[in-house]
């Protein structure tokens, strides 16, 4: 809570738009916080938000993996789909990810050197705007 000209502010986070994705702004951009268990079933859930949400002509995304307790080759499809199409309208994607198996499984697959992650939101707001590379 806050004191502003007198009157009491209340700020809520913003409501979860699925069980596994809150979106919120911060600093200028898009933050997808994924959240849980990263499955098919939640993919199939957040996939539909997280198009809506990088369909904006050059969109400043970051998705957040903090929030996650698992996360399958279907969260690499979304990490994929949302860097591609976040790229393919000149926007840039940025990744927070310090999960040490969920870091191994982005450093196999290779996504680790095209999506770089930071270990936490300040860290990603802080790089420079051409993290992600085509």
């Amino acid at each position: 809570m806050e004191q502003a000209g007198g009157d009491l502010v209340v700020r809520q986070e913003p409501a979860p738009l699925t069980r596994h994705l809150r979106v919120r702004q911060e600093r200028g951009h898009t933050v997808l916080e994924f959240r849980g268990e990263i499955d098919l079933a939640a993919a199939t859930e957040i996939a539909p938000h997280l198009d809506r949400e990088t369909d904006r002509p050059a969109a400043r995304v970051v998705i957040d993996l903090s929030g996650i307790d698992f996360f399958d080759c279907s969260g690499l499809r979304l990490l994929y789909r949302a860097r591609s199409r976040v790229l393919d309208r000149r926007g840039h994607v940025l990744l927070v990810c310090a999960h040490p198996l969920t870091l191994r499984v982005l450093r196999i697959t290779g996504l680790s050197r095209i999506l770089p992650p930071q270990p936490t939101l300040d860290a990603a707001l802080e790089q420079p705007e051409a993290t992600s590379r085509p």
